[in-house]
């Protein structure tokens, strides 16, 4: 009966193999990527490019184990949700509050040692932030968060009230 079993879920667990979800891969332009309208310096976008973009944008590197189901369906998940939070290549899709708080969330997340996932870092060592990256990017975003507040009044009180 074990035997069985064991069979059963060995033919099972091939055959999942040919059952891939898509890959986040895109070769298009991005026109709407952030970098088209806010400054990115050199340090921010390795930065970014290391520990952000695999899943906050249309592009991601896939490991060796994004071949092996069901690890390809949970990465594929994960890319998803990260997509779904900030995608950095459609940032210029967000309306301006939007975007705002999702630069902000960056902020929160970076400090606060949340972003990158620490289930990311484990197999990506080089994603890890130290404290002077953190800061890098926060004051990155704040600053990104500064200018859409600018051009748009955003968070900006009426200078005549009394507090």
């Amino acid at each position: 009966m074990l035997k069985k079993i064991g069979y059963g879920a060995l033919a099972a667990l091939l055959l999942i193999q040919f059952i891939k979800p898509t890959r986040n891969m895109s070769d298009a332009a991005t026109p709407n990527d952030i970098s088209n309208k806010y400054a990115i310096p050199a340090d921010v976008d390795a930065i970014l490019s290391s520990s952000c973009y695999d899943c906050h944008s249309n592009n991601t590197r896939y490991p060796w184990y994004a071949n092996i189901q069901p690890v390809a369906w949970w990465l594929a998940d994960h890319v998803e949700e990260g997509k779904r939070e900030i995608n950095f290549n459609e940032f210029l899709t967000y309306k301006p509050k939007k975007a705002h708080h999702k630069m902000e969330e960056v902020v929160e997340m970076v400090n606060e040692g949340e972003m990158p996932l620490e289930s990311y870092t484990v197999v990506h060592r080089d994603a890890k932030l130290d404290p002077a990256q953190r800061k890098v990017i926060a004051d990155w975003a704040t600053g990104i968060m500064q200018q859409i507040a600018t051009e748009h009044g955003i968070g900006q009180k009426d200078s005549t009230a009394t507090h």
